[in-house]
């Protein structure tokens, strides 16, 4: 089935990343966030099936696919995986479409920055002949390198200049990873963005600043670009945004309406698709007090998730997919699933029953106390 190109704009476009399922072999594997594995020992131990039945339930919902991004451990699993993942997630023909990270997985910090430019390059090209939209992902070697503003400006220029449109450009905090800290110094992400937003159709921000968001999509909507938000703490009000919308604009194949607001791509959407559908139909006919009826719940499921140390969520959302009866256990990539306690799990469990994330309440049920039963043994 093909991508569905829209005939009249999307209020919002929202877009889920998804998570990676794995085999029950990969307890053996030895693998830890302290002791991490190679992408080849990965690889072996992915639940394919499992893992595109995610992404064909999230579209389903009316979600496109965020794929090979952070939340499917995209920093830990390394472009083999992620290859794998950009491929099978084409070959779904997925009706609203997905967008996938272009990194450079596998470059060491001190490489000649021209590798960083074409292993990006080359990245972006596999996904779009795969019918996906690339999100240009953080390169952290330029941070671990301590490079400057001009540094950041030659490597992005370059790369822009060589992908096909259209892309995004991500901006990943170091609350997700560490070896981000200090990434785009001064005014190097504006002016990226600036450099041909022909090409450039807008920006992933997941820096968790609210107020910052809102001063970039001001400024992008002026160029008829678009801000996806990735902040999982906030992300109720900047979707619903100021007023409503006052332009549209083609991004592939997705017609999307302009304005005072943020799109979606976010980590939580793997876990809140069914609610927060409901939500944007709201906010498509124009009911506000439903539309946040409906999303703060949701909200305070993803700041829950995503609390300090934020960059174990997937913890989270692996845990409550498995309580959904959606995988049969919830292990990640370096046992990145034992990053939280059973606290955090039972009060994720009771937050996304209120918020209507969980379809089948008694299977949660009888899931969390089996948890419960194997903890206290």
């Amino acid at each position: 089935m093909p991508a569905r190109t829209d005939a009249v704009p999307r209020v919002r476009l929202a877009i889920a990343a998804a998570h990676v399922v794995l085999r029950e072999s990969y307890r053996a594997a030895g693998h830890s966030v302290e002791s991490v594995g190679r992408p080849e020992e990965i690889l072996p131990h992915v639940d394919w099936d499992a893992t595109l039945a995610i992404r064909r339930r999230l579209d389903s919902h009316g979600c496109a696919i965020a794929e090979a991004m952070d939340t499917a451990q995209r920093f830990a699993i390394g472009w083999p995986v992620a290859e794998r993942l950009v491929r099978e997630t084409g070959r779904l023909g997925l009706e609203n479409g997905f967008v996938a990270g272009a990194g450079a997985d596998g470059i060491a910090t001190d490489a000649p920055r021209a590798a960083l430019v074409d292993t990006v390059v080359r990245q972006a090209a596999v996904i779009s002949e795969a019918g996906g939209v690339p999100i240009l992902l953080p390169l952290p070697q330029l941070s671990l390198a301590r490079a400057d503003e001009r540094a950041y400006l030659d490597v992005y220029g370059a790369i822009v200049r060589q992908v096909e449109a259209p892309v995004f450009v991500h901006f990943l905090g170091e609350a997700f990873h560490p070896d981000l800290r200090g990434y785009f110094p001064g005014e190097s992400f504006r002016r990226v963005l600036e450099i041909d937003p022909s090409k450039v159709r807008g920006a992933k921000i997941s820096l968790l600043d609210a107020a910052l968001e809102v001063e970039i999509r001001r400024e992008c909507r002026t160029r008829e670009q678009v801000v996806l938000t990735g902040d999982d703490w906030h992300f109720a009000s900047l979707v619903e945004g100021f007023g409503p919308p006052d332009g549209e604009t083609r991004i592939g194949q997705w017609h999307v309406a302009l304005g005072d607001f943020s799109h979606a791509l976010l980590g939580i959407l793997d876990a809140i698709s069914e609610p927060f559908s409901r939500a944007i139909a709201a906010l498509a006919a124009g009911d506000g007090a439903r539309y946040r009826d409906i999303a703060l719940p949701c909200e305070a499921l993803g700041a829950h998730l995503f609390e300090e140390p934020t960059r174990h969520y997937k913890s989270g959302l692996a845990f409550l997919a498995w309580l959904s009866g959606r995988r049969e256990n919830f292990l990640l990539v370096n046992r990145e699933d034992r990053a939280r306690d059973a606290a955090h799990f039972r009060r994720a469990a009771d937050l996304a029953i209120a918020c209507g994330a969980v379809a089948d309440v008694p299977l949660a049920r009888e899931r969390l106390a089996k948890l419960a039963a194997e903890i206290t043994r």
